[in-house]
């Protein structure tokens, strides 16, 4: 085992460095990673140059306009019935101009993930984005990941085909881990350390959390995301889901990657090396600071994310993490450690329980339960190192369906 992170992503490897601007496909554009990467594009065009954007199609409007601006040669939407709604949008925009290449369907985002460019910046949302990684990983492209659920579903089939530092982190916790690893090798490391806001509800109790709404849970105190990664964020279920990321990237077994919850979010997550030294990556809470390592490792962009103002006073808090009312953290441990198909049945069956909770179906607390009886009869994980697509999509595909009928059953029994 080398004594450097693992070469999934390596900070001490420049992965197919190229002079000059580089071309960047954008997964997942009209998302809020998304627009803050086409952002710091526009801000940087003798640097970054977008060829070919992909969305669900949810914002049609939105994804017509980024196409236009950025003059990009291909357009992915994931539902094909939107496709007329977005070519009217762009030929309102583009006039005379001809359009770019319009692919749809669920696969389209794959086909772009493995079209000609220098990086992959894959800010899809939930497993879906698997395809995608795969298809730029084994395309040779660089790939700046955000789609975290890709790599913590089909972490075998990632790393059986990524090249030494060819996947570079954007989540700002595995973005600060992939900074501060720089400053030693494997052998330096003794422990992970993933920082937590503790979200909108820090401080209190399981029982306090039982009649917490919809809207509660989407009012995160520092970060601005999308509803279903704010309620991951709400219960801590996308902390656990990044300490599986963490293992699986950087290769450190679970009992050396510690959550620590920081609700300031301003140290995004910190290194500490066998000689007791730590190293903390910080700035005010944005991501601009990630996405810029992930579309222009080894070289950093000026001014990607706004800096402190170190002639003004602040507190920084660390507090240990609330097991008890905050159980997704060990849970997500466990079904880490047990592997193959265990990851995909809890981020599944979470995905599936959030929905159900946004639409007023679950409570807040039957978020984790649910999951937690869907991980617990799924029992012993099959696939192990061996695992296939078909058994991530055979897993998922009984996961949310076996949580759809307990968070049915929930209700059903409440309601009585």
């Amino acid at each position: 085992m080398s004594d450097r992170p693992s070469p999934l992503a390596d900070p001490h490897i420049a992965f197919d460095v190229s002079e000059g601007r580089r071309d960047i496909v954008v997964l997942g554009s009209t998302g809020s990673i998304g627009t803050q990467a086409i952002d710091l594009v526009l801000r940087n065009p003798d640097r970054f140059r977008v060829t070919a954007l992909a969305a669900s199609g949810g914002r049609v409007a939105l994804l017509a306009e980024q196409a236009h601006r950025l003059k990009v040669a291909a357009v992915a939407v994931a539902r094909e019935e939107v496709l007329p709604e977005l070519r009217d949008a762009l030929k309102a925009l583009y006039g005379s101009e001809p359009l770019p290449e319009l692919l749809a369907g669920p696969e389209a985002a794959t086909q772009l993930a493995a079209s000609p460019c220098h990086t992959v910046l894959n800010g899809i949302t939930g497993s879906i984005g698997l395809a995608p990684t795969l298809a730029a990983l084994e395309a040779g492209r660089t790939l700046a990941l955000a789609n975290k659920e890709s790599l913590i579903v089909g972490g075998p089939l990632v790393k059986a085909i990524a090249k030494p530092g060819q996947i570079i982190p954007v989540d700002s916790e595995h973005a600060a881990l992939f900074q501060a690893l720089a400053a030693g090798t494997r052998a330096d490391v003794r422990k992970l350390v993933v920082t937590a806001s503790g979200g909108p509800f820090r401080g209190r109790t399981r029982a306090q959390l039982a009649d917490v709404t919809r809207e509660d849970a989407l009012a995160h105190p520092t970060w601005a995301m999308g509803p279903v990664i704010t309620v991951n964020s709400a219960t801590l279920v996308n902390k656990g889901l990044e300490v599986i990321e963490a293992h699986l990237l950087y290769d450190i077994p679970f009992d050396r990657i510690e959550v620590v919850v920081h609700p300031q979010s301003y140290v995004h997550s910190m290194v500490e090396f066998t000689d007791g030294s730590t190293l903390a990556q910080a700035t005010p809470p944005d991501m601009g600071g990630p996405i810029a390592i992930g579309i222009g490792w080894p070289e950093r962009v000026p001014d990607a994310a706004p800096a402190f103002d170190w002639t003004k006073a602040s507190t920084w808090e660390f507090f240990p993490l609330d097991t008890e009312a905050f159980p997704s953290v060990g849970l997500a441990r466990h079904v880490g450690e047990l592997g193959g198909t265990a990851p995909a049945v809890f981020n599944a069956a979470n995905e599936e329980c959030v929905e159900a909770f946004l639409a007023g179906r679950l409570p807040f607390n039957g978020i984790m339960d649910t999951v937690t009886a869907v991980v617990t009869e799924h029992g012993k994980p099959s696939g192990g190192t061996s695992l296939t697509v078909s058994d991530v999509l055979e897993a998922e595909t009984w996961a949310r369906a076996r949580a759809r009928e307990l968070a049915a059953k929930a209700t059903a029994e409440a309601r009585a």
